[in-house]
């Protein structure tokens, strides 16, 4: 019976904790040069230092929570950059094998999500952005203005490698080059557009049929880079174009597309043609391999 009365009570307390944390991040990562630091940050999380290393993890482990090492291909890191972008053991993920089910490409946090309306959606509740800013092509536009979508928001302690929701082949990468605001509630809850602001990859997934997914990979503060295994160079702030980028990859679901070296977003857009599963709720975390949308 205590158990039970207490159970809440410590949900609450570590609620107020994360949000607390949240807003702490918040002040410090967007009072600084962003771009300076996040350039910082990048050379500094790759330096193979063993004190430099040790430092750095229990910094890491007291502000951005438990890393769930457990569930990592190796536990020995040579640095911060090797443990940010590990890989998980065999098996570790379950992927849904229905083949009308598209999976989460990432674990996350499940965000704003829900139908698209006037090809606008929301990044949190009374902050709208439009699909025409995001994505600058009105071809995209189109084909997603009645559509659904889904945020995911991946925490530093996370999995950082995406994975593909469904059979697809990808034709082309096209990169933004942008600011690296943090992306955590409470700047979606002050900064207008963020996502329209940020460093971001556009990649639209040709399923071989009408039905279409794209996926929005946004960086954010400290270490702004996006791998693709269908690239021949990550695209990081120093990355000077061009800025559309031929490919030919084909995944089957499940398969690795590329990781993020930090903490950031991932943007979800489906046609009309799907809908949201019902697992997927604002708040709750999801594992990538999870029903995300369900083809109709």
């Amino acid at each position: 019976m205590k158990r039970a009365e207490n159970a809440p009570m410590a949900k609450s307390s570590l609620i107020e904790h994360l949000t607390q944390h949240e807003r702490l991040n918040f002040l410090l990562t967007n009072r600084i040069p962003r771009r300076y630091a996040t350039l910082f940050m990048g050379w500094f999380s790759r330096i193979e230092n063993p004190l430099v290393r040790w430092i750095s993890f229990r910094l890491w482990q007291a502000f951005g929570g438990d890393l769930r090492l457990d569930e990592a291909e190796r536990t020995h890191f040579r640095s911060v950059h090797d443990c940010f972008t590990r890989r998980l053991k065999s098996g570790a993920r379950f992927v849904d094998p229905d083949p009308r089910i598209a999976v989460s490409p990432c674990d996350a946090i499940v965000g704003s999500n829900g139908a698209i309306r006037d090809a606008e959606v929301f990044q949190a509740k009374g902050f709208p952005y439009s699909l025409g800013e995001l994505l600058g092509d009105d071809r995209l536009v189109v084909r997603y203005e009645t559509g659904v979508y889904v945020t995911l928001r991946l925490r530093s302690n996370m999995y950082h490698r995406f994975h593909a929701p469904c059979d697809a082949r990808l034709h082309e990468v096209v990169y933004v080059s942008g600011d690296t605001w943090n992306v955590n509630p409470i700047a979606l809850e002050r900064i207008e557009r963020l996502f329209c602001k940020n460093e971001r990859a556009i990649v639209e997934l040709d399923l071989g049929r009408s039905a279409g997914l794209l996926l929005v990979p946004v960086a954010a503060i400290l270490v702004a880079s996006i791998r693709l295994h269908c690239l021949p160079e990550p695209l990081r702030l120093t990355y000077r174009g061009p800025n559309r980028l031929p490919c030919d990859a084909v995944y089957a679901k499940g398969d690795e597309m590329g990781w993020f070296e930090h903490g950031s977003t991932m943007l979800v857009f489906a046609t009309a043609h799907f809908a949201l599963c019902s697992n997927v709720r604002e708040g709750e975390p999801i594992s990538m391999g999870q029903a995300l949308l369900r083809e109709l």
